[in-house]
């Protein structure tokens, strides 16, 4: 068996736990999806439907089906009009997220086009008014928006009906890394820059602007209350903001190298589980996450088993456990309380994205030999 260290963050005390040999999740539990010619850097489960939307370097986005019956998955190729032709871009999709009501996928392309697809394929619009790639992209919860954030340096909000742009935002002066929906009229986007800023539609200038991160800032996220927003950097600290603060409410230093994404848990006020503690997870190259008590400004637990840099982390819909995926090929599911790792998979791959479906039940996971990966967690 594998042996375990778990460091906690209070008294960075060693407790060797070894890992039962049972962890180890069996092939016969696991559904390994091959078609994508390329890496898979991104995926995405559709919120009512068990559709596993996956999007890869060789210029498609994939939807899987794994409602019951094995069907041939749904192939959205991206492609650029020349003169009087469709050609395959032969770029990497980069960004994919669901509207809230799983009708609609939108994909984000380093061709410079967001797209909106039906959940049976069909290409719905095409937004074009990036000039470059497009980073990151997100509908806002009721669904009549979409904001993307491209090389450019701008974010654009587009009607997701009509296709327009209803505002571009030109306030990085490189190019924009992340955005996050606060309301379904106000977001946050990061940058190179260093900063980020906050912007509502209709508003001709950023209404906050934050600064402090020494290095780019790669991920933002606002809290399930949209109350705090907590930013990740290659300055390899973590900072989490208030609206009503100029300085960071909390700096936290830990990590030893950059940090490349992070989670908040789907806990405390304004949650499906309101009497759980609000957590934050950091994924970080020096192989660990960390699990932040934010009220507390204190890190709770370090998650240390990977052997390479972590590009992923999601919370269960309960917020009772944590996959995460790293390029050692490892998926790790983690019991938060216990800080221990309950399931174990090795893929074929470098793990790029893990997400949960909404029930809980399965764990999806894309990774850089071009595989798509389902766990199936039933007991």
């Amino acid at each position: 068996p594998n042996s375990l260290s778990v460091q906690t963050g209070s008294s960075n005390t060693n407790i060797n736990l070894t890992i039962n040999g049972s962890v180890e999740i069996p092939q016969s539990r696991v559904t390994v999806l091959r078609g994508h010619e390329s890496e898979v850097f991104i995926c995405a489960w559709n919120p009512t439907h068990d559709l596993l939307a996956s999007g890869s370097g060789d210029s498609t986005a994939r939807i899987w089906n794994l409602q019951g019956t094995r069907e041939p998955e749904i192939v959205l190729r991206h492609c650029i009009r020349r003169g009087d032709t469709q050609v395959p871009s032969n770029k990497d999709v980069t960004s994919l997220d669901w509207n809230p009501s799983g009708t609609q996928l939108a994909t984000g392309s380093y061709d410079g086009y967001a797209r909106i697809w039906s959940s049976d394929g069909n290409l719905v619009s095409t937004l074009g008014q990036h000039k470059g790639p497009i980073f990151a992209l997100k509908w806002n919860k009721k669904g009549n928006f979409i904001l993307s954030a491209g090389v450019d340096r701008t974010t654009i909000i587009w009607d997701a009906n009509s296709g327009h742009c209803e505002q571009q935002f030109s306030f990085h002066t490189a190019p924009a890394l992340d955005v996050d929906w606060q309301s379904d009229t106000t977001f946050a986007s990061c940058s190179t820059d260093q900063k980020i800023h906050v912007c509502r539609l209709g508003e001709l200038r950023a209404i906050k602007t934050f600064h402090g991160h020494q290095n780019e800032v790669n991920a933002i996220k606002w809290d399930p209350q949209g109350r705090l927003l907590a930013s990740c950097s290659d300055d390899m600290t973590l900072k989490i903001w208030s609206m009503s603060k100029e300085t960071p409410v909390h700096n936290l230093q830990a990590h030893n190298k950059e940090i490349y994404t992070i989670k908040w848990s789907p806990t405390g006020p304004g949650t499906m589980n309101p009497n759980a503690t609000l957590l934050l997870a950091s994924a970080s190259f020096d192989s660990t996450v960390r699990l932040w008590d934010v009220e507390r400004g204190v890190c709770q637990n370090i998650l240390v088993k990977h052997s390479e840099p972590v590009y992923s982390v999601a919370f269960s819909p309960d917020g009772r456990l944590l996959a995460t995926g790293s390029f050692d090929k490892a998926i790790y599911i983690w019991d938060i309380a216990r800080g221990e790792i309950v399931h174990s998979y090795r893929g074929t791959g470098g793990i790029f994205e893990v997400c949960w479906n909404s029930r809980g039940t399965r764990v999806g996971a894309s990774a850089s030999d071009g595989t798509v990966c389902v766990l199936d967690l039933r007991k």
